[in-house]
């Protein structure tokens, strides 16, 4: 006897889709639900309390310094700062090679900004001074407007008629200092104006590749400016189109000149300074803080140098001359402005956008968030008011940032403990460098671009993922080693602005169902594109209009949780302490208990991203969307709509707690789908 069987006896019923609503017209639309009511005038409190909080962002220290809990942080951030100031002299003193001028005012660079960060900064955990980058772009304006030809003085050679032409190094260094100086405070000008108007969003023209591109360029101009300095060969310092091709030119035309003892030192210096950092990495977890090999490679050649007196018996170039003290603040000239506009816009942007970028994703592993425009603020006054204190433009540096933070950092107390050990050598003890070889600071120099010459590995991953993405890399990289940095960046960024043009101008069409809003259900649209120039937009626009903040949820999420091991006596919650401050938890509380416990955070529990009109997503965006990842791991689950499935797969979107699950091809679907999901069990009836 055969039997028949259904194969969805026990399936669910299908979900229809029926849609019933009113007519609207226009004319209720704008005043029923676009404009329900008129809002009230402000009240005089209510004025007040937006003064203090417009006063409380300019000076972000009062808003957490009177809490600040000394028995918690503040040996923390004694260790880091102590770990970040020894860091912090040797890169100063080497930063301004790359700048061009003598190497104390590295040191004044390291002090007085990263003071004035520590009143002005919102991002705790940045290390603000000298950086390769920036320093090498104001080294290639300060030789062009300073070039070595200006001071040749010619001498006669005793009673004969032959002439020996030398240069008035003296006279060199105190014009390029005078530019650079000059150059900074208009730098600095440009960054608080733009901060007080509000321009944060500039940084964001700058996509990642285009900068990633670039800062690799500008490591490869670092690195060929220093190969004079390993060497110990003369030759003269290029700027302009074609510099880097120039500078190696005339490094292997004179390769023959190379002084086997400052080559030695050099070599030396940088096997030690790769086998400290590759100690480092590979025993983070076990060192309570990373071994110093800089300030060691500085102490042991500096020795050295003495000793043996380098300088005089085997002609090693040395640092020589460093003042004792502070200078006392000065005018700038300003009749050097008209010349230095464009450099200074330049580096007024490329500055800040490094330092938001690295200030933003510390923000977002710890939990908090940093503000664009008071960024700019506090750069432009760090770079503007120590212009007149003999310093030139810094920005934040990311090894720096990374030992200030993985330390135990937890406040610019941090940074201000650095500057401090940088005064001390400065007051005291910065006779005592006077005999450092300069091959010592090129290594130091040259083992530092090991990090931006590992972005060279964007190129395949790139090419897998965005062919549009490696051409702006390619283009920036090129652009950048040819044309020099202040030209390369402009053709970089004119060329992702043609891409960004080319990309919309292939819009895929598709219709928009209408569907109510459901209790605990915000559904977010947007009709445009997701990428790098409209990824914060479109973030901070879903955090207004929803309500949901994954960053505030994510704080909140975590001082519940703290409380919530306080009150069981820290039974269940176990802390994993690793090298170089670094805390991990690991969470026993099951899932059902976390969300009864966090429930109450949050008045939405689905947030439905509308992308049915977006015709394309790119790497950065795809970042941006992936706080997907964040909300899930809070009381609000997250879903999306629309046609990009495959392109969000050749991004690795899809990993972890994101699957394609989560993608509907209407708005609808998702909704009904959520409702199912919320909608309480159904209690089979007794017969």
């Amino acid at each position: 006897m055969e039997q028949h069987v259904t194969p969805c006896e026990d399936a669910p019923p299908p979900l229809m889709y029926r849609v019933e609503r009113p007519v609207f017209d226009e004319a209720y639309l704008h005043t029923q639900l676009l404009h329900p009511r008129e809002r009230s005038p402000k009240t005089i409190r209510q004025r007040l309390a937006q003064a203090k909080a417009i006063a409380l962002s300019f000076l972000p220290i009062l808003t957490w310094l009177p809490s600040y809990p000394v028995k918690e942080y503040l040996f923390g951030d004694l260790v880091s700062g102590l770990s970040t100031g020894v860091m912090q002299l040797p890169q100063g003193l080497a930063y301004a090679m790359l700048a061009a001028v003598p190497p104390v005012y590295g040191l004044y660079s390291s002090f007085y900004p990263v003071l004035l960060y520590t009143f002005f900064g919102t991002s705790r955990h940045i290390s603000i001074g000298t950086f390769a980058v920036i320093s090498l772009m104001i080294g290639g304006v300060v030789v062009r407007e300073a070039p070595d030809s200006m001071f040749t003085i010619q001498a006669l050679n005793g009673t004969s008629t032959n002439t020996t032409v030398f240069i008035d190094t003296e006279a060199r260094d105190a014009r390029r200092v005078h530019v650079a100086v000059v150059l900074t405070t208009l730098v600095g000008v440009i960054q608080l104006v733009l901060g007080l108007l509000r321009f944060g969003f500039v940084a964001i023209y700058l996509t990642e590749p285009l900068v990633r591109g670039f800062t690799t360029a500008a490591a490869v101009h670092v690195f060929i400016s220093q190969l004079k300095y390993l060497l110990g060969i003369q030759t003269p310092r290029f700027s302009g189109p074609l510099s880097a091709l120039n500078s190696v030119t005339a490094v292997f035309s004179d390769i023959t000149s190379t002084n086997v003892t400052t080559l030695i030192v050099g070599v030396v210096c940088m096997v030690v300074l790769y086998c400290v950092k590759d100690l480092n990495e590979r025993f983070k977890k076990k060192l309570p803080v990373p071994i110093p090999g800089e300030i060691i490679v500085v102490m042991v050649s500096t020795g050295i140098s003495y000793g043996l007196s380098l300088s005089e018996n085997y002609q090693v170039d040395v640092v020589r001359t460093i003042p004792s003290g502070l200078l006392p603040p000065a005018i700038p000239d300003f009749s050097l402005l008209p010349n230095l506009v464009t450099d200074s816009i330049a580096i007024a942007v490329v500055g800040f956008s490094m330092g938001i970028s690295l200030a933003k994703i510390f923000a977002l592993k710890h939990g908090y968030s940093v503000d664009g425009n008071q960024e700019l603020i506090a750069l432009g006054l760090c770079n503007f008011v120590s212009s007149f204190f003999h310093t030139f433009a810094i920005t934040c540096s990311m090894s720096r940032s990374l030992v200030q933070e993985s330390t135990g950092g937890n406040t610019q107390i941090a940074g201000l403990l650095a500057s401090m050990v940088v005064l001390l050598v400065v007051v005291a003890i910065g006779f005592v460098f006077q005999p450092l070889p300069q091959t010592a600071l090129a290594a130091i120099i040259m083992v530092n671009l090991l990090g931006m010459f590992k972005q060279f590995r964007d190129i395949p991953a790139l090419w897998r993922t965005s062919k549009i993405e490696l051409a702006i890399w390619l283009v920036a990289f090129v652009a950048s080693v040819l044309l020099g940095l202040d030209l390369g960046l402009l053709v970089a960024l004119g060329f992702a602005i043609l891409s960004v043009i080319y990309r919309t101008q292939r819009p895929v069409i598709l219709p928009l169902f209408q569907a109510a809003e459901c209790t605990g259900i915000k559904i977010f649209h947007s009709n445009s594109s997701i990428y790098f120039a409209n990824s914060d937009l479109y973030l901070n626009a879903l955090k207004e209009k929803t309500g949901v903040d994954p960053v505030h949820l994510q704080a909140i999420r975590k001082a519940r949780k703290r409380q919530l091991k306080k009150e069981r006596g820290g039974s269940q919650n176990h802390l994993d302490v690793q090298g170089n401050g670094q805390v991990a938890e690991t969470h026993t509380e099951s899932d059902s208990e976390e969300t009864r416990f966090l429930e109450p955070l949050c008045p939405v529990h689905t947030l439905i991203l509308d992308w049915t009109p977006v015709n394309f997503i790119d790497s950065v965006g795809a970042k941006a969307i992936k706080l997907v990842r964040d909300l899930i791991s809070t009381p609000v689950c997250c879903f999306l709509t629309g046609t990009l499935l495959a392109e969000l797969r050749t991004l690795q979107f899809f990993t972890g707690v994101a699957t394609p699950e989560m993608v509907f091809p209407t708005i609808h679907d998702a909704v009904l789908h959520c409702r199912r999901r919320t909608a309480p069990p159904t209690i089979p009836a007794i017969q």
